[in-house]
């Protein structure tokens, strides 16, 4: 079995194992969220192994590790902090499941439709307090007590970005959607680099990264709502986001070019609860040029992504290629 399987819960007692381990191998972050699921109430075992039995592609974690791979941040400091990112990003997956109403996730019923919502909630909660616990034990293995608070600045970002969601209506401005999508979407792809350069004492590329992180959300974000429109996005419904009333690139665009007589029509039908005219203003959109507005738009902001990479602290280019990679297909296949 891999050490790692059988970490110590006390982190002070693991300060020293795998010292020349391989920051590559993220099937280390995997056994340590695996091995802290044992700590959980029987009542939640079910759900959380369940949930993590697919871990997902990663990125949030491989990004940490590949940061603090060329730094003398130590492993188990290293393993901590992208094992904290990444429960954080589970938990926020869990409650995006429920708010959204998504009954998929990674292939398999989402754990609210297999547990049920009141479980998935809970289980979510209980990520969270763990994600700060393994964030609380990195600060001690790093000697860097900062963490904890840029972990906390990172989820109360990414709350208030969803929250700001269910205030949403049709009168909202492209500015305010920019804000809710990288809200939501950057914060998480921000930490991990953000943490590693604090564990080094660099505190002069916060900016520079958050900068790059929060456009190449803002990018992705567009890519699915142009996806969500085709009917490619994996959703079942076609204009899901219309259909919700959630905020999406291409309703905004259509908005935009509308007169003030068709956008009062509009209004009136959105910001109801109707949804017997959601066939005809789902063809008006799709068939007025604004997918290619929002598509123009989202190669604007792409591109600002890519002039912020230089930017960065040296060793996180070929950090952030994976996820760049993805977002960068995603949004190519939107247009």
């Amino acid at each position: 079995m891999d050490e790692l399987s059988t970490l110590s819960r006390n982190a002070f007692e693991i300060k020293n194992i795998l010292p020349n381990a391989d920051f590559s191998k993220i099937d280390h972050v995997h056994n340590l969220i695996l091995s802290r699921l044992t700590d959980v109430d029987p009542s939640l075992s079910g759900a959380a192994s369940y949930h993590f039995k697919t871990p997902g592609k990663m990125l949030r974690a491989k990004m940490a590790m590949g940061s603090a791979s060329s730094t003398n941040i130590s492993f188990t400091a290293a393993l901590h902090w992208a094992t904290a990112i990444e429960i954080l990003h589970n938990a926020s997956l869990i409650h995006d499941d429920i708010c959204d109403s998504d009954k998929q996730r990674r292939g398999q019923p989402s754990v609210w439709m297999k547990f049920g919502r009141n479980m998935a909630l809970t289980l979510g909660d209980w990520l969270i307090a763990l994600s700060f616990e393994l964030a609380a034990e990195a600060a001690e293995l790093s000697n860097t007590p900062r963490l904890v608070s840029i972990l906390a600045k990172h989820m109360a970002t990414t709350t208030a970005g969803e929250a700001m969601e269910f205030q949403w209506n049709s009168t909202q401005t492209w500015d305010a959607y920019l804000r809710i999508a990288a809200d939501k979407t950057a914060p998480l792809l921000t930490a991990p680099i953000h943490g590693v350069t604090a564990m080094v004492g660099d505190n002069n590329s916060e900016a520079a990264i958050s900068n790059y992180f929060r456009d190449l959300g803002k990018a992705y974000q567009i890519s699915n709502d142009i996806l969500n429109f085709k009917g490619t996005d994996g959703a079942k419904l076609i204009a899901g986001d219309l259909a919700r009333r959630a905020p999406n690139a291409v309703t905004v665009c259509y908005v935009e070019t509308l007169n003030i007589y068709d956008r009062i029509e509009f209004s009136r039908w959105y910001n109801s609860v109707d949804s017997d005219e959601l066939a005809v203003w789902q063809n008006r959109i799709i068939n007025s040029g604004a997918i290619g507005i929002a598509g123009a738009r989202m190669l604007n902001v792409l591109d600002n992504a890519e002039k912020n990479v230089s930017l960065l602290p040296l060793n996180a280019s070929e950090v952030i290629t994976p996820v760049h990679t993805i977002i960068k297909r995603a949004c190519a296949l939107s247009v």
